[in-house]
């Protein structure tokens, strides 16, 4: 009976050892005498007990954080990149065969390209052409880890970090660039306003009664607001007739003055 219990408790623990359940997400490595048999799962693996051994990989996306890198750009800029990679296994046994941990390779690799890839470049093509970067990013690191049976999906620059002196040329940069353009935009205000005044002038010159009713349309403005004071705009024709007949009397006088003084001389 002792034999028997022994024997049951043994076959219990050998069918133990020799039965592997995977998820779905999850494959299983199997080797048998230190030879790769090939990849199983998922569901029910049955494993021959001190024969096979099995390595569980998982085939879900990994999202892994680059750590910030300190880097000098092509135009000799100090800044200090971090970003994110987004990769999966496509083949469970090269993960496990070809490198011995491939989450580390993997970080590794995604840092000295980073390194790499950021040295090459200039700073405004860091800022500005960000997605460029990123595809160049994918393309080798995606190409170099294809051996280890890894897929990169995506990589993506998260910060740039500049020194304080640069902040400040950049910032000073930006400042001057607004201001030219506020100049280029007020001297074209002007240019137009000169263009639209000149067409005007002209087109009053060719209709004399067209100054005339700008003058009245002055008027209704001014006396469209509460104001006390109304100004009317009189034309300076009105006071012509006047202004010639002061000239004439003062010229008159002028000359009675002067017959008066030879008169005086003369009587000496």
């Amino acid at each position: 009976m002792e034999l028997l219990v022994t024997l049951i408790i043994f076959v219990i623990l050998i069918l133990s050892s020799s039965i592997r359940i995977l998820k779905e997400y999850e494959r299983g490595v199997i080797f048998r005498l230190g030879r790769l048999v090939g990849g199983k799962g998922p569901g029910i693996i049955l494993l021959i007990p001190l024969v096979d051994r099995m390595v569980k990989v998982s085939l879900r996306t990994v999202v892994m954080d680059v750590p910030p890198q300190d880097v000098i750009t092509k135009d000799n800029v100090s800044v200090q990149v971090n970003a994110v990679l987004y990769f999966r296994v496509v083949n469970p046994e090269k993960s496990v065969v070809e490198v011995e941990n491939f989450l580390f390779a993997t970080s590794q690799l995604s840092q000295t390209t980073l390194r790499s890839v950021v040295g090459q470049i200039e700073l405004d093509e860091l800022l500005t052409e960000r997605d460029r970067i990123n595809a160049r990013l994918q393309e080798i690191i995606d190409q170099h880890s294809d051996p280890w049976g890894i897929k990169v999906s995506l990589v993506e620059i998260k910060h740039i970090d500049l020194p304080e002196e640069m902040k400040r040329a950049m910032a000073r940069q930006a400042e001057a660039e607004r201001e030219r353009r506020a100049k280029i935009i007020a001297a074209e205000g002007e240019f137009q306003a000169a263009d639209k005044l000149t067409q005007a002038a002209r087109i009053i010159d060719s209709s004399p009664s067209a100054l005339q009713l700008r003058y009245l349309q002055t008027l209704l403005d001014i006396g469209s607001e509460n104001n006390t004071t109304t100004l009317f705009p009189i034309p300076i024709d009105l006071f012509k007739p006047f202004l010639e007949k002061g000239v004439l009397d003062s010229l008159d006088r002028l000359a009675e003055e002067r017959k008066k003084r030879e008169a005086e001389k003369a009587g000496k």
